[in-house]
């Protein structure tokens, strides 16, 4: 386990920046230009150890081609129904779905917001190959900023910024799962606050697979499983960053029942003084289905304020933490970038560099923290991530191939007990910390 670093210190000052669904075209061409060019699966701060190869979607039979294949093409087909939308946005899903199944990677429009920023990024080198032969990190993120177009997200029309996901993600807002999730508080509320931050942090690990009331009544379960939930568990070093006045960046996943545990941790930090300001970085624009935006953070905080017991606490102490600004939302461009997190752009560091620790949500963001290649999975989460301004930590539910940092014999039992399926079932998840 990393050794622990020296617990947080001052609070960083609050930088401002763009808010959800505005755009800066001459920051992007400015910010374009600025860009080193380069082929995307090539980071500017390569790791100290020997780079594995990038991860492509072009094996039949692996996940990464499953993803292509046949989620992208289900996903099409469910946005076609969650809106009542017009022929011209059914023929332009009907030639979204055609062409990342069987076609080639296409530019952006020349008039897009963002044409500059997509070529700095890789779109120009990628043009007219198979969306199965580019990167799988590239191509995934390349099908959602397409699938915007088509439905006339980015406008101008009737469309501009209307969420074409914002449907499923407010049903799991309003299910009868998260009623059950947010009466566990009032339980919790009564718990030791260590008990309480245990609890919490492994919510927000496990988002809508969390389960406090089972985690609250059966704490050992993980402990007595044969092969444990947890493949890496870096949570005591994790709680002793958490001891501090400083500021904590939280660099959300998904939306829905997966961001209200993100939303309860960062209340119960501020409120028992483990740290003094939280960032929430969210994306600028929706992706990758569930990915959370700033509408998605008001959502849940609507969510929260009209729940009763405990809940509407904490609901209540992060929209007055959102007044004072302990709690501030940001939606950097390149939240939604097919980059790496070791090619962020100088201002993305700067204000990472001020965070005492900053913490990575999810699959996806790990995937872009330790880079999205095949590395043996006993490489040092330490060494991959060593590119990364600060400490740094991760909390992540298993759900693609990529993996680091593991014991050599937790490898060993996975692989006895399941095979290869622990890479992408979701149901292993670890806690990492690079301090």
């Amino acid at each position: 386990m990393p050794a622990a670093r020296s617990r947080i210190g001052a609070a960083a000052p609050d930088k401002r920046s763009g808010r959800e669904g505005s755009y800066d075209a001459s920051a992007d061409r400015r910010n374009a230009r600025a860009t080193v060019r380069r082929m995307p699966d090539t980071p500017l701060s390569a790791p100290p150890v020997p780079p594995a190869p990038v991860i492509l979607g072009d094996e039949p039979g692996s996940f990464p081609h499953s993803v292509l294949a046949e989620r992208h093409p289900a996903i099409v087909r469910q946005v076609r129904e969650s809106f009542p939308y017009g022929p011209e946005q059914h023929d332009a899903l009907d030639a979204l779905l055609a062409n990342c199944t069987k076609g080639v990677v296409e530019p952006l429009p020349a008039d897009a917001h963002d044409v500059d920023r997509w070529s700095a990024w890789g779109m120009d080198a990628y043009t007219g190959r198979s969306w199965f032969d580019v990167p799988w990190l590239w191509s995934e993120s390349h099908f959602y900023r397409r699938l915007l177009d088509a439905v006339g997200y980015f406008g101008p029309g009737p469309w501009q910024g209307i969420d074409p996901f914002r449907p499923s993600k407010l049903a799991e807002l309003d299910s009868r799962e998260t009623d059950e999730e947010l009466a566990a508080l009032d339980e919790l509320s009564g718990r030791p606050v260590a008990e309480q931050t245990a609890a919490l942090l492994h919510g927000s690990l496990w988002g809508n697979r969390a389960d406090l009331g089972f985690r609250l009544s059966d704490a050992e379960a993980e402990e007595r499983a044969a092969v444990p939930g947890l493949v890496a568990d870096d949570s005591d070093t994790l709680r002793t960053l958490l001891g501090g006045t400083g500021t904590l960046c939280l660099i959300a996943d998904n939306a829905g029942r997966e961001l209200i545990p993100d939303l309860l941790l960062i209340a119960h930090l501020l409120a028992h003084g483990r740290i003094g300001r939280a960032i929430l970085h969210v994306k600028p624009y929706p992706y990758y289905v569930s990915d959370a935006t700033t509408m998605d953070v008001v959502d849940g905080l609507r969510r929260l304020t009209r729940a009763p017991g405990e809940a509407a606490v904490h609901g209540r102490r992060l929209w007055a933490a959102m007044a004072d600004g302990r709690l501030a939302v940001r939606a950097h461009p390149f939240s939604c970038a097919p980059l790496p997190y070791a090619d962020m752009p100088d201002d993305l560091r700067a204000e990472l560099t001020t965070a005492d620790l900053t913490v990575l949500k999810g699959d996806l963001n790990y995937r872009r923290l330790v880079g999205d290649r095949r590395w043996p999975p006993t490489t040092p989460f330490a060494e991959v991530t060593a590119h990364f301004p600060g400490p740094v930590a991760a909390l992540r539910t298993l759900k693609s191939d990529v993996i680091t940092g593991l014991e050599a014999d937790t490898e060993a039992a996975l692989v006895t007990a399941e095979g290869q399926r622990w890479r992408t079932s979701g149901t292993h998840a670890l806690i990492q910390v690079r301090s």
